[in-house]
């Protein structure tokens, strides 16, 4: 019997998962004019994330101050930072900000970039078995040197507050499980829908992209919701026809404009998870902000649409206060 049709991969192990390829997706512009007919002429309603992110936020601190005023305890979220990246220091502004806004407490632990393994994963077991941190995170993209995997696994899934341990998302793939944390950008696509009254339950709906940050956890919150989910990938034949057939479209691929307002259907809701810095000499530092969706032909299609920026992003970071405040009330038994 050959290899090839023996089942087994070249580690002679049987290769019942499959081969574990990196998505490649191929760049986009808009500059060629969609064909596809407008929805009655019409322009899709544009949610607008801040206006929703205020709203969690102002119910995140009525219940944050409540618990203080219960059991003088509150949320805390710790962040572990390893290296100096620009992008990974604004991102975390951003979140320390949010939680002084609605009262959860926030702390920052920074790693030089060429710190070993075990100093990184020391200092998230650390936080970890301090009973006043209720939720940790590792900022990611991590240097090179550091594994990942090993990173994400040794966080304690009790405080698991972005919501990528194994167990959470094995819970959330398992009929009758419920996993402690979503991940955050996944929650929100679904709070989006169901904050605006769009019915998911036998729905159509395509997610295009399958990463652990939103393709992969939104595909099954979608399940759950009881719609009739296809995932697109760059292996996907011709995803344009299958992304035409969808009622409701999520895309999270890292290519700016890649959506193509022939791509849908007309009427369709659209969520872009997806924000791409594209150079722009015209702007201030130098590069614009992009989703996957090319917004100027969608718009014109769609019934419902997130913008980039200040769509989906918002309303990320208000479900990361969530839950930590989650994380705390457990902790506390407070109800």
């Amino acid at each position: 019997m050959s290899q090839k049709n023996s089942g087994f991969g070249k580690s002679g192990s049987l290769n019942h998962l499959g081969f574990d390829l990196p998505d490649v997706w191929p760049s986009a512009t808009c500059s060629q004019p969609s064909t596809t007919p407008q929805s009655d002429g019409a322009s899709a309603e544009i949610i607008d994330g801040h206006s929703i992110a205020a709203i969690i936020k102002s119910q995140i601190a009525d219940e944050v101050k409540r618990m203080k005023d219960t059991v003088g305890k509150q949320p805390c979220l710790a962040i572990v930072l390893v290296g100096e990246r620009d992008d990974s220091h604004s991102f975390i502004h951003i979140k320390v900000k949010a939680c002084d806004e609605v009262g959860i407490s926030s702390s920052v632990v920074e790693l030089r970039a060429d710190c070993t393994e075990d100093e990184a994963l020391e200092a998230v077991s650390n936080l970890n078995k301090d009973p006043s941190v209720h939720g940790v995170i590792v900022q990611l993209p991590l240097p090179q040197h550091l594994d990942e995997k090993k990173m994400m696994d040794v966080i304690d899934p009790e405080k698991d507050v972005d919501g990528f341990h194994p167990l959470n998302v094995g819970c959330l793939a398992m009929k009758g499980r419920e996993p402690l944390f979503v991940p955050c950008a996944a929650k929100s696509c679904i709070d989006v829908l169901l904050r605006f009254g769009i019915e998911i339950a036998g729905k159509n709906a395509v997610v295009i992209g399958r990463s652990k940050i939103v393709g992969l956890p939104v595909s099954l919150l979608l399940q759950r919701h009881q719609a009739t989910v296809s995932v697109v990938h760059p292996f996907t034949k011709k995803p344009q026809e299958i992304t035409r057939e969808a009622d409701i479209v999520i895309t999270d691929v890292g290519v700016p404009n890649m959506i193509r307002g022939n791509w849908l259907k007309p009427g369709a809701v659209v969520i872009d998870a997806g924000t791409n810095a594209v150079k722009d000499p015209s702007k201030e530092h130098g590069f614009h902000l992009s989703g996957d969706v090319c917004f100027e032909e969608a718009v014109r299609v769609a019934s419902v649409i997130t913008p980039v920026p200040g769509g989906l992003g918002p309303v990320t970071i208000s479900m990361l206060l969530s839950n930590t405040l989650d994380s705390a009330k457990r902790a506390y038994g407070f109800v």
